[in-house]
């Protein structure tokens, strides 16, 4: 998920250098749901494995 985040933010860098804001923007908001949803999962797993353990 992280990999797609960071496509997305590519993505939107290449828009925005040739003009297209609107994509840019959308491709930004992408990568941003995308990173958090990432997150919030890396968080939830650790906190797992950490139970799990004990």
């Amino acid at each position: 998920m992280l990999h797609y985040a960071v496509i997305f933010l590519v993505v939107a860098l290449i828009a925005a250098v040739f003009g297209f804001g609107g994509i840019a923007a959308g491709a930004v908001e992408i990568a941003k749901i995308l990173f958090f949803i990432f997150a919030i999962m890396a968080v939830v797993t650790f906190i797992v494995s950490l139970v799990r353990k004990s």
